[in-house]
């Protein structure tokens, strides 16, 4: 099955919609009539909802769906636990833990060397194309970006490369100035 281009992007219209996950709306209805699992992403047009967005072509799907594992299983974990003791705890008034964040950083550096390797042969992450497999990392990636370990992420050209890319993408810009106005 060939899959169809995607439209410029100057020509996809789009509505973010705001989860207020603080409040747990992404477990309640109407959010959970369109991802049953309370989960971001949904995706809603018109008749057609989706919670779970992969490409068509098998084998891309299969790329993709290792490369949303690695995300969940190696990316996430660390970023998350560097989030929470550099980002979230000064914010709080907590003190950071800094045996965690020096041992997170190790390891966020691994999984760097892994995805430099990896940008070295492909564009994105999971296929030619930017996919959910990238879309996966924007959340923790902007956050750690603002930080001093978004030196990891520039000193590795190939992963500096993509992450310029996906930041910079119009849906991603959309998604900071509503974050901005809340």
């Amino acid at each position: 099955m060939e899959a169809l281009s995607p439209p410029p992007r100057s020509e996809l219209e789009f509505d973010v919609v705001p989860v207020d996950m603080r409040a747990g709306a992404h477990k309640q209805e109407p959010f959970i009539s369109l991802n049953p699992f309370g989960q971001v992403p949904a995706f809603e047009d018109g008749d057609l909802q989706l919670f779970e967005l992969v490409p068509s072509d098998s084998k891309k799907k299969a790329i993709a769906s290792v490369w949303m594992e690695v995300e969940a299983h190696h990316f996430d974990p660390v970023t998350s636990k560097l989030g929470w003791e550099i980002v979230y705890k000064p914010l709080f008034g907590l003190t950071m833990d800094q045996a965690v964040v020096e041992e997170n950083e190790a390891k966020l550096e691994k999984v760097l060397d892994v995805y430099e390797n990896r940008l070295s042969n492909s564009k994105y992450l999971g296929c030619d194309c930017f996919s959910l497999a990238d879309l996966h990392h924007l959340p923790n990636l902007q956050g750690l970006l603002g930080t001093s370990l978004k030196k990891h992420f520039e000193s590795r050209p190939h992963v500096n490369a993509w992450v310029a890319d996906i930041t910079a993408r119009p849906a991603w810009a959309k998604v900071l100035a509503l974050k901005g106005q809340a």
